[in-house]
């Protein structure tokens, strides 16, 4: 006889008791899945995962303190292995890709179906992403609009965003000081940016370089 599945177990994430409360209650049916606890701020999170590490966490982006984003990045650095679901009302391109960059596997729009946050449970649980369809539009246009940079560039722009001069660039990439203002040029008109600032700001944003 095939041994039994164990159960996915979730921790309920959400600094809004009645918000935690309807998805409990949304989930309490759903045979293969254990919520084991719920904390309502990241700190109570973060605690509770040191004691007894759930499988998923399906947390709210917008908590006050710390955030969700805030939260998903921390779990990241003290427990890879447990998996994030963001729950959200907002469909903002910042939320999203932040969350993404955060470690988040999945975007969920609070207002979805329950059978959507199954399936991105689900998706989650076997080791793939899922994103709600209005939030993957967003992720479509956002891709669509980012400039795309040669290799070139992209090293290039990583020296000229911390303010490294022209002849600086040319001497630790060993070319020209005409060949980093012609890639200089062509950044500035790719990206719109016309000082140091600029382009560190747009490359930290499209998630280039970091501080």
């Amino acid at each position: 006889m095939d041994a039994p599945i164990p159960p996915i177990r979730l921790m309920i994430v959400d600094d809004h008791a009645l918000v935690r409360d309807g998805l409990r209650a949304r989930l309490a049916v759903v045979t293969h899945l254990q919520v084991i606890g719920e904390a309502s701020s990241g700190p109570e999170a973060l605690q509770l995962a040191k004691a007894d590490p759930p499988d998923l966490m399906l947390i709210d982006v917008g908590m006050r303190g710390m955030n969700g984003i805030e939260l998903a990045t921390a779990l990241r650095s003290r427990h890879p292995g447990i998996r994030v679901l963001m729950l959200s009302m907002y469909d903002n391109r910042e939320y999203v890709v932040s969350a993404i960059r955060a470690g988040a596997r999945a975007y969920v729009l609070k207002e979805s179906p329950t059978e959507e946050i199954l399936t991105a449970i689900s998706e989650v649980c076997a080791g793939g992403e899922y994103f709600s369809p209005r939030i993957a539009h967003v992720l479509a246009q956002a891709e669509a609009a980012t400039p795309q940079l040669t290799a070139r560039e992209h090293e290039i722009l990583r020296f000229l965003a911390h303010g490294h001069s022209n002849k600086a660039v040319a001497r630790q990439l060993d070319i020209s000081v005409r060949t980093v203002e012609t890639h200089r040029f062509s950044l500035r008109r790719k990206l719109g940016a016309d000082s140091a600032s600029a382009l560190l700001k747009i490359a930290v944003a499209n998630g280039w370089i970091t501080l």
